[in-house]
């Protein structure tokens, strides 16, 4: 699938050009232009208990869209928030990806829910991952730049605020640092501690970070 990705890592757009026949699955809401010719239809993202389980406890759209070119076209795409968009292309493998990382796939990319295990309660980023699978396409974005980190079996770690996705081949389990004096007064925490081999994406920004610093600055109610 032809694309490009342009404007990183502030304000970045993907456009995708489509040739006659060809299809693009997308985020709800991700569309920023379209040229003549291409259609959209609406439907459940993964299945359909996948789809209701991640937008009632994930915080995500139930649906995606499907733009499909009766004849050749482009599909502009961008996420809601100021980031970066990266692609990775998928060939037999899996690709586990956070809550709001998911932009854009080939159709014969599945979609579906992963339980993330009880240590995602702990992680602020969400019980459910996006499960990626099969062979084509992919694109994710993130809050800030993304920065891509290639593991050969060495132990990293990082706040679970920057995580965007991971390959399999990789785990992590949730952990904190320091003491409870430390959690609460150094605005640290929580990390990811990840092992194995595979891709690792992480956003320069957090939005749990942001929405901190941002607080104080919001009109007090009353």
């Amino acid at each position: 699938m032809q694309h490009e990705i342009m404007y990183k890592p502030a304000y970045t757009l993907l456009e995708v050009k489509l040739e006659a026949g060809e299809r693009i699955e997308a985020e709800s809401g991700a569309m920023v232009y379209m040229s003549l010719g291409i259609e959209i239809t609406t439907k459940a993202k993964g299945s359909m208990f996948g789809a209701l389980t991640r937008g009632l406890l994930g915080g995500e759209s139930f649906f995606t869209n499907t733009f499909t070119a009766r004849s050749k076209g482009i599909v502009g795409l961008a996420p809601p928030y100021q980031g970066d968009i990266a692609h990775h292309r998928l060939n037999g493998e899996t690709l586990f990806v956070q809550n709001g990382s998911y932009i854009a796939s080939s159709p014969e990319v599945s979609l579906d829910t992963k339980w993330g295990g009880a240590k995602s309660f702990f992680s602020r980023e969400g019980l459910f991952l996006l499960k990626m699978a099969g062979t084509g396409d992919a694109f994710i974005s993130s809050f800030g730049a993304i920065h891509e980190v290639k593991l050969t079996g060495e132990p990293f770690t990082i706040d679970t605020g920057h995580m965007v996705a991971f390959t399999e081949g990789l785990d992590y389990t949730v952990k904190r640092v320091g003491g409870l004096k430390s959690t609460i007064f150094s605005g640290e925490g929580l990390v990811a501690e990840f092992r194995g081999t595979g891709n690792l994406y992480l956003q320069t920004r957090s939005m749990n970070s942001f929405m901190d610093w941002l607080m104080p600055f919001l009109p007090k109610g009353g």
